[in-house]
């Protein structure tokens, strides 16, 4: 998934995300200079966030 998908599946703005993602650990790797999130690892992520 790309940065805008990202935004969009969680409903917030594309600056929110590209602002806060390695604070909020979304778990973005680097595909050059471009960030990219395997569906699976947003998933574990959102499950990981309802238990803060």
């Amino acid at each position: 998934m790309t940065l805008n998908d990202v935004a969009e599946f969680l409903a917030k703005p594309r600056s929110w995300v590209h602002e806060n993602w390695k604070r909020e650990e979304i778990p973005f790797r680097r595909v050059g200079q471009s960030l990219r999130c395997r569906p699976v690892d947003l998933d574990h992520w959102l499950d990981r966030q309802v238990t803060r």
